[in-house]
């Protein structure tokens, strides 16, 4: 399924996909979302681009090896649930901290940094997989 306008909408696709997963990611825990459907909608995004432009491409564009961005995950999720023990509370409590950017109060939490790495988790491991896949298919 390589024809000439699938190849030459999937960048277009996989960049609004990645981006649309960033909003799912950043509007979880407030409404529905989250890390793990954000890191669904981009390893999708992935295998679209994976699909139409070949396995190498996507290796190109994503920089480092996807295990090794679950791994980057992995350790993200454990250091959000340890910060509450510096706090002397329990495993996973969440913690705030409100930031000021350019005069616009923005709350920063554990929370958040959790759905960050259960992001890379889900787009490394998923992304892992379709690759694999997709490489033996093309042998």
């Amino acid at each position: 399924m390589r024809t000439v306008i699938f190849r030459t909408i999937a960048p277009y696709l996989s960049a609004l996909m990645v981006l649309y997963s960033i909003f799912v990611l950043l509007r979880g825990h407030n409404e529905p979302g989250g890390g793990f459907i954000g890191g669904l909608i981009a390893a999708s995004a992935l295998a679209i681009f994976g699909i139409a432009c070949g396995v190498a491409s996507v290796r190109r564009a994503i920089i480092v090896h996807p295990m090794s961005l679950a791994g980057f995950g992995l350790f993200i999720g454990a250091a959000a649930g340890v910060i509450s023990l510096f706090t002397a509370q329990p495993f996973m409590t969440s913690q705030w901290w409100p930031v000021n950017l350019f005069g616009v109060e923005i709350k920063l939490s554990t929370p958040l940094i959790f759905d960050i790495g259960v992001y890379l988790v889900v787009v490394g491991a998923i992304s892992s997989i379709a690759l694999a896949l997709e490489e033996r298919e093309s042998d």
